[in-house]
């Protein structure tokens, strides 16, 4: 492994000579060329969009900005308006004006782009108005808010909405990758699903802020910018009232509700596809429906988390936390709140990032309860159930591994077979029960006479193996000597009748000829057979059998 990273180390550091040497502006900084300048000029002129009168006959709802009582003071004044989702915007003072659209970047303004903005010069005391038009907003309440000011301010201010919008999305983004990689780790379905979720939230998030035209249109908007935020109420308000659903815990408490509400979830996604053929005038009715159930949903989910509270669920804090800022911005707008009707796209898109964050937080519980799980079951399927020692196949595997360390740091490993002498009389006088019992003895005997725990393993029935790293010879013979004569004792501290409890063990160290485990575990088995048949109760080296044999 050291070998190969540091071949590939060397590759890379050639590689990268070769390209200094070829490029040797990369090598040092020539004399006099501290910059360095991009691209090249252009004869192309800057974009103009002019207002034609199609148009302008579609912007019904218009707004007269005053100048000051004493007339305009000559200085630049930046216009920009914000929350237009759907249609065209017109800005317009004497002889200057701009049409643009939110989803389309390639109309605007380019100092403006989060909303549609200009900057005018009023010449100074001149009293005309500035003009800005737009076409009826969707539904009461989303209203478009203008801004005028200083071009700086009202500049830095766009771009921090900007900078809010796009970091919501991007937040999305990446918690759809985090979540991807859970599917792909566990196969857990519902990280998929919520996969699934970030990104129909990074589309309705840009269509919502207009980061569907930036730099230019992504999506087919094609003018239908109404439609298509009409169908991601429709898909994804019923999907986040689901999955709210599940947070509290609803589908827990009421089982039926698992079978019926994706149906009906799934109903209420369909709508979206017949917002393609709605009029104008219901889509409108459509989307103010769908934002007064989600709603009156949420309100449910919280009032059902109240509830749960008085059962100290960690689930019901979480999904009234989930919906809180929803029922926040509700209350808000029924109060015709001025902060809200501003800054009403990023408030919802740091409600459904907060959301996102929450349903986040419960996966990652969620994928530290599948690890457990996972644990657990690993756990399981190397353990003996009656003595809680390692079974068989996780024995094997850390014989294997000291065997590897013992080879690699030129140490002695010796093994102990042990087998409970006539186990099958102590089950037929005595009963099954005191059988499991000496089984039970007999391991908290070895596993406290040996270091690690994890080195007795029992193989089945009344077998067991006892793993020696780092001893051979005179010295195993002696340890195990001592663990023959506490197992004899086990017999006498069960207080059971006429119990006695011997073991007979055959010793093996590791030799140069063992290939793997099951040659050195032979020589053990074949040692233990010997102190058998040498009467039971006593310990026998396989080196001494073969020298007998020999």
């Amino acid at each position: 492994m050291k070998s190969n990273r540091g071949r590939a180390g060397g590759i890379a550091g050639w590689l990268w000579l070769l390209v200094v040497l070829s490029c040797p502006t990369l090598a040092a900084p020539q004399p006099g060329r501290d910059y360095l300048v991009t691209g090249a000029p252009t004869s192309e002129q800057a974009p103009q969009r002019h207002c034609t009168p199609g148009m302008q006959a579609e912007l019904t709802e218009r707004v007269e900005i005053p100048a000051p009582p004493a007339g305009w003071s000559g200085a630049p004044q930046a216009i920009n308006v914000f929350n237009i989702f759907a249609g065209e915007v017109r800005v317009h003072h004497g002889d200057r004006e701009i049409c643009g659209r939110t989803h389309d970047a390639r109309t605007r303004d380019s100092r403006f782009r989060a909303g549609v903005g200009m900057v005018v010069v009023p010449p100074k005391g001149n009293h005309e108005p500035i003009q800005v038009a737009w076409e009826k907003p969707l539904k009461p309440g989303w209203i478009p808010t203008v801004r005028i000011g200083a071009p700086s301010p009202v500049q830095q201010f766009d771009t921090a909405r900007l900078l809010v919008r796009t970091a919501c999305v991007a937040i999305a983004i990446a918690l759809a990758f985090m979540a991807l990689m859970g599917f792909l780790t566990t196969r857990d379905r519902v990280f998929l699903g919520y996969t699934l979720l970030c990104a129909l939230s990074v589309l309705g998030q840009s269509v919502l802020s207009g980061l569907s035209g930036y730099p230019e249109p992504w999506l087919p908007m094609d003018g239908q910018e109404i439609r298509w935020l009409v169908a991601f109420s429709c898909v994804g308000l019923p999907i986040l009232l689901y999955v709210m659903w599940l947070l509290v815990g609803g589908a827990r408490l009421w089982p039926a509700t698992q079978r019926w509400l994706p149906w009906f979830t799934a109903g209420l996604c369909a709508l979206g596809v017949a917002t393609a053929w709605l009029p104008t005038a219901g889509l409108s009715r459509l989307a103010t429906a769908m934002d007064s159930g989600f709603v009156m949903g949420c309100g449910v989910v919280f009032v059902l988390g109240l509830g749960l509270l008085r059962r100290h669920r960690a689930d019901a804090v979480l999904a009234m936390a989930a919906v809180l800022p929803f029922l926040a911005m509700a209350a808000m707008d029924l109060a015709g709140n001025r902060l809200l009707i501003e800054y009403r796209v990023e408030a919802i898109q740091l409600s459904i990032t907060w959301f996102l964050t929450v349903s986040a937080y419960v996966l990652n519980l969620r994928l530290g309860q599948l690890r457990r799980q996972r644990d657990e079951m690993r756990a399981l399927a190397d353990t003996d159930e009656l003595t809680g020692l390692p079974n068989r196949r996780a024995g094997l595997k850390r014989l294997e591994q000291h065997m590897r360390d013992a080879r690699t740091g030129d140490d002695t490993l010796a093994v102990g077979f042990l087998d409970i002498d006539l186990f099958k009389r102590i089950n037929d006088v005595h009963g099954h029960e005191t059988g499991d019992r000496v089984l039970v003895a007999v391991a908290a005997t070895l596993t406290t006479a040996v270091r690690d725990p994890a080195d007795v393993i029992r193989m089945g029935g009344e077998e067991f193996l006892v793993l020696l790293p780092g001893i051979g010879g005179a010295t195993a013979r002696a340890r195990l000597e001592a663990m023959r004569s506490q197992v004899s004792a086990t017999g006498a501290n069960l207080g059971v009748d006429g119990l006695t409890v011997t073991a007979s063990i055959g010793l093996a160290t590791l030799a140069v000829d063992d290939a793997d485990a099951a040659s050195l575990l032979r020589r053990a088995d074949e040692a233990m057979y010997r102190a058998k048949r040498a009467g039971r109760d006593q310990v026998v080296d396989a080196e001494s059998t073969r020298d007998v044999d020999d």
